[in-house]
């Protein structure tokens, strides 16, 4: 597997060549936020708004209205927190075109509560006219920004930094509300989203080579979430489906997922893996995973559930586990 560095930080430099009216805001975590590169390719297109994000997402809402394309660079906590008045009041109620880019989405990081959006999606999914988009590897973080600014509102993208797997071909970028089908099987359905589609693969091979049929189908769109293929996935299993995210068990993906079942009326099991009714705590990713129940290992612990017998795999049954590091090498306060 390949594992690309700071995918954004090149991609966005690329992809703003051409593109005049974009901006890109930052909140005093520049080098943190991989936009640094584009601001010293572009010095006239960049605007640092210090530590203040409710007047940075204020500030690009009035932008917006003049025709430009604000790009928000900022943790995602600060963004769906600190902000969250701004974002509903001058972003999300005017439907302007601002796209809120927030970096540390959930466990990406060991920084602690204060640090980890773990409530983000199910914040800025419930707010009317915002989109909401999670990549999961690089050739994601390479195609978001095209699919962000053909949306004409609002866009919130929980954008991965530092070192990205690239799990998909370069040649098959993320489409708005088109879910990819990585496996298909009449046993089980797991539904899976950002980091945790690396997880989710692992544990979906061991199972496809223990005899069982498995749809895994990847989401980096959690509003509008409305392909067929979610429906198809969701009435397939005759066991039930399993839905895994870096995020608490309330309002994402799972949510998402249980809202599509209850509204077409499918009586299927759904076990949600994400965090339970908690805060994390400072640690290692692999750790982290593995501590609150987002790894391949939680993966089978489900699956077992739903088919009635053990599925644990011995330690080299599964792949080796990618090591993550810690820290980005750009600023001692890119937790």
């Amino acid at each position: 597997m390949q594992v690309c560095t700071k995918v954004h930080a090149a991609n966005l430099v690329r992809w703003a060549a051409d593109k005049p009216r974009v901006l890109v805001l930052s909140a005093d975590l520049t080098s943190s936020c991989e936009a640094d590169a584009f601001r010293d390719a572009y010095p006239d297109r960049f605007v640092s708004m210090g530590i203040a994000e409710q007047n940075m997402v204020s500030f690009a809402a009035g932008l917006a209205r003049e025709g430009w394309m604000p790009l928000v660079h900022t943790f995602a906590v600060f963004i769906c927190r600190r902000a969250y008045d701004q974002v509903a009041m001058s972003v999300a109620y005017a439907n302007a075109p601002v796209k809120l880019i927030g970096f540390l989405p959930g466990i990406t990081t060991p920084g602690g509560a204060s640090h980890q959006a773990i409530d983000d999606v199910a914040l800025m999914r419930q707010l009317p006219n915002m989109t909401v988009l999670e990549p999961g590897d690089a050739t994601e973080v390479e195609s978001v920004l095209d699919v962000m600014a053909a949306v004409p509102g609002p866009v919130y993208v929980r954008m991965l930094r530092g070192e990205v797997p690239r799990l998909f071909p370069a040649d098959q970028p993320l489409c708005l509300d088109q879910p990819r089908v990585l496996s298909e099987g009449d046993d089980l359905s797991v539904f899976s989203t950002g980091i945790c589609t690396e997880e989710a693969l692992k544990a979906v091979a061991f199972l496809q080579a223990r005899g069982l049929g498995v749809t895994h189908l990847h989401l980096s769109t959690l509003k509008p979430c409305t392909h067929p293929s979610v429906r198809a996935a969701l009435e397939r299993p005759r066991l039930g489906c399993i839905s895994m995210e870096n995020h608490l068990r309330t309002g994402g993906l799972g949510t998402v997922l249980a809202e599509a079942m209850a509204d077409a009326g499918l009586g299927k099991r759904l076990v949600r893996l994400g965090l339970d009714d908690t805060f994390a705590h400072g640690g290692s990713r692999g750790y982290l995973m593995r501590e609150h129940g987002l790894d391949a290992a939680a993966l089978l612990r489900a699956a077992s559930t739903l088919v009635g017998r053990p599925l644990h795999a011995s330690p080299g049954e599964l792949a080796a586990a990618r090591t993550v590091a810690l820290h980005s090498a750009a600023r001692v306060e890119a937790l």
